[in-house]
């Protein structure tokens, strides 16, 4: 079928990406509204958990099917300790390829990495970009100043330890904080390292549209780096202040969801199968 055509380069055939176990999780509605699904990517030591909390289940509840990846090594899905941004990728690509209709690629944090990745290799119907971390020294720079406790032992081997300051506002309670940062693990070595000094992401195949949105006051992504990457896309960033990095966790997380499902159902094109 068309609407699941992959993108294979050559030397891809030569070194394929080793099949990994991947955790899926659905929330899909009751009734078929020929919607397309949504396949949310999460970053760097969240699972899908970090999307089954909230926004998978309200994303149902407004008609569109709903899946959250774990990439391999997070979550569920079968460990990795040397994965790759080709082979987290390769998950989404693969996740993408299995779903029913042609979808909509949502990464989060360094998720929004790998979907630009896979944009090259999978025909979008749209794509969305949250707090998004596209790499490039600048974002190792922010993390020392803003975490250098979390921060420095990533620079040499060991996993990127993220807080409660960076990834939430105050207004989420500490329970709840607690409870979530408790879930976090840790992303392949080479895959933080390329996330770094890794080439650019190809040009997307059939140009979909992309959002792109975050919070000004996100720890982690400044919102000069929100600008940057929203105007890859010939856009402005969406931007909803007094929230941490991990919106869809975070206090107010139904305003970012209620945003983007709005953004599609504004365009026929992106929200009708």
């Amino acid at each position: 079928m068309a609407d699941r055509v992959r993108v294979v380069r050559g030397w891809e055939w030569a070194r394929p990406e080793r099949p990994a176990r991947r955790e899926v999780v659905a929330a899909v509605p009751e009734q078929d509204q020929a919607r397309p699904p949504l396949l949310f990517v999460p970053g760097f030591g969240h699972g899908a958990w970090a999307f089954a909390e909230h926004w998978l289940g309200h994303a149902a509840g407004r008609g569109f099917p709903s899946y959250a990846l774990s990439l391999r090594g997070h979550g569920g899905s079968e460990p990795a300790a040397e994965a790759t941004l080709r082979s987290y990728a390769h998950d989404v690509v693969q996740a993408a390829a299995s779903l029913p209709r042609q979808a909509v690629l949502v990464g989060h944090g360094a998720g929004a990495r790998v979907v630009t990745h896979a944009l090259a290799r999978y025909p979008a119907r749209a794509a969305v970009l949250v707090a998004p971390v596209l790499g490039g020294w600048g974002t190792l720079g922010t993390a020392l100043r803003r975490n250098p406790v979390g921060t420095v032992p990533a620079v040499f081997g060991a996993g990127l330890r993220l807080n409660r300051r960076q990834l939430f506002s105050r207004e989420l309670p500490d329970a709840d904080a607690r409870r979530h940062v408790s879930r976090l693990g840790r992303a392949g070595r080479r895959a933080q390292w390329q996330l770094l000094t890794g080439r650019q992401p190809e040009p997307a195949v059939g140009r979909p549209p992309v959002l792109v949105l975050g919070s000004p006051d996100d720890r982690v992504v400044p919102p000069a780096a929100l600008t940057r990457a929203a105007r890859r896309y010939a856009s402005a960033p969406l931007l909803f202040p007094g929230m941490g990095h991990d919106l869809m966790l975070d206090a107010r997380w139904r305003e970012p969801i209620d945003a983007i499902l709005d953004w599609l159902e504004k365009d026929p094109a992106r929200a009708l199968g």
